[in-house]
């Protein structure tokens, strides 16, 4: 479960000497955004400058093309027309020299430029859900596995945890059950969060993406594991786009009533109605595009609206004080 602990640094958290009076089955009554950055800061190391989430990565370039099946049945900013898209892809938690080859949770994040000088911006991870039902939960995780680094906790404090806790369980044993993708290119991306969207009749209907590799999922064998050196994914981004651009279908899955909205942690069923609402061309990749963004998912554009779901709402929070540490340095 090692790697759950190095997953995105989005959500928020106690400072951690308030966790030695906590039962270790026990999850923080609250969280906040800054003592999140604390977190990783203590699990990955002080590097400055560098994003506190997500801290190695690769940018590119493309652009979007939405489907007709999109603008015919959505009424959004999102599906006007073709849009240039600015993309990261990254290796989940705050450390810089994270080893790629690792069952970790990889992200790609995507920019749209929209007409009118409007964004609207989304980040996806290769795992289908987040390790807890809130960021409480994913906090006393994370405490729990700093603990376990320094001596203070063990595995079976961990176990207790999880027992206790099994919704902060599942992004674990998922990754333990599949192999990490052989590039950032041949792996699923999962929204994660519910959104709302604006239907031409102007009901709003609750949605959760996915974005598809047209050409497939490739993964890495046990053998190829062990073998790769601790960086390989963005020399492989970019021999890949010297065949050709990389495309991905976007997936929306319509959500039905009684469908969890508001908890990141479970997946809703397989059989909900799901519109390829688009494609993502992927034309070029490194550089420095993507570095002044902040990609926060809950900017969105006309016709889109964010859910209640706690962990997507303490984002914003979180990404502004980490990328206001990386403009400052810190």
């Amino acid at each position: 479960m090692q790697t759950t602990t190095t997953f995105i640094a989005l959500v928020s958290l106690l400072s951690f000497s308030a966790t030695a009076q906590q039962p270790p089955t026990q999850a923080p009554q609250s969280a906040s955004a800054n003592d999140f950055i604390e977190v990783f800061k203590q699990l990955s190391g002080e590097h400055p400058g560098v994003r506190k989430g997500h801290a190695k990565g690769v940018c590119a370039l493309g652009s979007f093309e939405p489907s007709a099946t999109a603008q015919a049945r959505f009424d959004t900013a999102l599906f006007s027309d073709k849009a240039p898209i600015t993309l990261r892809f990254s290796m989940g938690g705050g450390n810089p020299n994270a080893n790629e080859a690792a069952n970790a949770p990889r992200g790609m994040a995507v920019m749209f430029d929209l007409a009118n000088n409007r964004q609207h911006k989304i980040a996806g991870l290769t795992t289908p859900m987040f390790a807890g039902k809130n960021p409480e939960q994913f906090l006393g995780l994370l405490r729990i596995n700093y603990a376990i680094a320094q001596g203070e906790a063990t595995g079976a404090d961990r176990k207790a945890y999880l027992e206790a806790n099994p919704e902060a369980a599942r992004q674990g044993e998922w990754l333990q059950s599949h192999q990490p993708a052989a590039e950032y290119t041949s792996a699923n991306y999962f929204g994660i969060h519910t959104f709302y969207t604006t239907l031409t009749n102007g009901e709003l209907q609750a949605f959760r993406w996915t974005l598809v590799p047209k050409a497939g999922e490739t993964l890495l064998t046990e053998q190829e594991q062990k073998n790769l050196p601790k960086s390989f994914l963005a020399k492989r981004l970019s021999e890949r786009l010297k065949d050709g651009p990389v495309e991905y279908e976007w997936h929306w899955q319509l959500a039905e009533k009684g469908d969890p909205i508001n908890d990141p942690s479970q997946v809703w069923p397989k059989d909900r109605e799901t519109i390829n609402v688009g494609t993502l061309k992927i034309t070029e990749s490194g550089g420095g595009s993507c570095t002044p963004i902040n990609f926060d998912p809950n900017q969105v554009t006309d016709g889109i609206s964010t859910s209640q779901d706690p962990v997507l709402q303490i984002r914003s929070p979180a990404y502004a004080i980490s990328y206001g540490k990386r403009l400052q340095g810190q």
